[in-house]
C-alpha cells in the first residue's frame, strides 16, 4: 500500500467519524438550550442557521462548565482541608462544602477567565467612614 492511498484512507476514517459525530448531535438534547446557545452566539455577531453546530458550541460550553465546577469543588475541598487541619482542636468535620467566589476565581484563572468581583459593602475598608473623607 502506497503512503498517498494510507492518508487518503485515514482521512477518509476521519470524514466518517466526523460525519457520524455530527449526526449523532441532531439526536443529542444538550443541557444549555439551543435558543440561549443561539441567543449569545447572535450577540457575538454568529449566524448559523445548522442546530449541529450550535449543539457542537452547547456541548463545548457544558463541557467547560463542568470542568469549571470541578476545579473550584478541589479549590474548596482544599481550602476547607487547611482549615480544618490550623482547628486541630475541632473533632467533628463539618460534612458541607461551602463554594466560595475566591474558589470559582482560582478556578476559573486555571482556565484563563479573569473574574473582577465587586466587594461586598462590608468587605470595603472605608466602610463606615464618612464619605467625604474616604480616599477613594
Amino acid at each position: 500500500m502506497n503512503h498517498n492511498q494510507q492518508s487518503s484512507d485515514g482521512r477518509h476514517d476521519d470524514d466518517t467519524a466526523l460525519t457520524e459525530f455530527l449526526a449523532s448531535l441532531m439526536d443529542y438534547t444538550p443541557t444549555i438550550p439551543d435558543e440561549l446557545v443561539e441567543h449569545y452566539l447572535a450577540k457575538s455577531g454568529f449566524q448559523c442557521p445548522d442546530v449541529r453546530l450550535i449543539r457542537l458550541v452547547a456541548v463545548a460550553t457544558q463541557k467547560f462548565v463542568a470542568e469549571v465546577a470541578t476545579d473550584a469543588l478541589q479549590q474548596c475541598k482544599a481550602r476547607q482541608a487547611s482549615i480544618i487541619k490550623d482547628k486541630r482542636d475541632k473533632q467533628q468535620k463539618e460534612k458541607r462544602l461551602i463554594l466560595t467566589m475566591e474558589d470559582l476565581s482560582k478556578a476559573l484563572r486555571e482556565h484563563g477567565v479573569n473574574v473582577k468581583h465587586q466587594e461586598y459593602f462590608a468587605d470595603n475598608p472605608s466602610t463606615g467612614m464618612d464619605p467625604a473623607s474616604r480616599d477613594e
